[in-house]
């Protein structure tokens, strides 16, 4: 089945921000890691990961558990904070290109209304000549 978004076509700075990620390596292991670490297999994984440790593998699990987590935790929240900062510099990468598009579209709609004021004007000006 075919995804719904790549059927759409793309804002032009979705689009160019999908460029620049697929460009560099890092990024997509950021993304990757961060895409599993949000998940619920992640999760899973853990959750069953633990109990195996704190069962079967060590006698004392709590200290060396205790320690294993934590490092997890720095780094899971390290690509947290690395994803909010992307996805702020893409938040105003696309409304600085909205804000451009939305002035072009003023001055656009500005010149229409004073073309259709003048015509206005002109079309008036000839029918109250033309009925005296």
């Amino acid at each position: 089945m075919a995804d719904r978004r790549t059927e759409q076509p793309r804002h032009p700075i979705v689009a160019a921000h999908l460029a620049r990620r697929a460009e560099s390596l890092q990024v997509r292991v950021a993304d990757a890691i961060t895409a599993f670490a949000g998940s619920m297999p992640f999760v899973y994984l853990h959750a069953t990961a633990f109990v195996v440790w704190m069962l079967a593998v060590e006698a004392k699990p709590w200290p060396t558990l205790t320690l294993v987590v934590s490092l997890e935790a720095i780094f899971l929240s390290t690509f947290v904070l690395i994803g909010q900062n992307r996805q702020a510099e893409f938040q105003q990468a696309k409304a600085d290109h909205d804000f451009t598009e939305q002035e072009l579209e003023l001055k656009t709609n500005t010149e229409i209304t004073r073309a259709i004021h003048a015509l206005t004007t002109e079309l008036h000006r000839r029918v109250v000549l033309d009925s005296r």
